[in-house]
């Protein structure tokens, strides 16, 4: 399978909030990083995957804009809208992804985007004007560590 089929595949699982396709992609060891989550290995981003999925709410994406840089490495662009279980609140949150695929397993995935303007549709007032802060962001990323370890030891990951 091309590196483009996987990464189309990914996203198309991931629009149907069907992680455990979205978790057979990724190879055993595996590398995953973003703004909230900071570093996940193999195991922490299929559970990641699985959490995000089971709980989300008024759920769409669109990706698009694939760009294969070389034999290895891949972009795409995508967009997520859902309501924020933490507040309630809706979220349109714009993301870069990176990905490194060696052998038809994603090895490297990177999602790039403004923790700052996710944390002011997400937590709303507080976000706005406290989401640029570092204290801030540390206490979103804590929390979802926290959360992500909870769910791990729940599943048993």
């Amino acid at each position: 399978m091309s590196n483009r089929a996987i990464v189309e595949q990914f996203y198309t699982a991931f629009a149907r909030l069907d992680f455990q396709t979205m978790q057979g992609l990724y190879s055993d060891d595996a590398i995953f990083s973003d703004p909230v989550f900071l570093t996940l290995d193999a195991s922490q981003v299929r559970a990641m995957w699985q959490m995000l999925s089971s709980g989300a709410k008024d759920w769409s994406l669109s990706w698009g804009g694939i760009e294969e840089i070389d034999e290895e490495y891949i972009t795409c662009k995508w967009v997520a809208q859902y309501t924020f279980s933490g507040t309630g609140r809706s979220v349109v949150n714009h993301v870069k992804a990176y990905m490194r695929i060696r052998e038809g397993k994603i090895i490297e995935h990177s999602d790039a985007f403004r923790l700052s303007k996710w944390m002011g549709q997400a937590l709303g007032w507080k976000g706005v004007l406290f989401g640029w802060t570092s204290v801030m962001k540390k206490a979103v990323q804590r929390k979802a560590r926290r959360r992500l370890d909870s769910y791990m030891e729940k599943w048993s990951y």
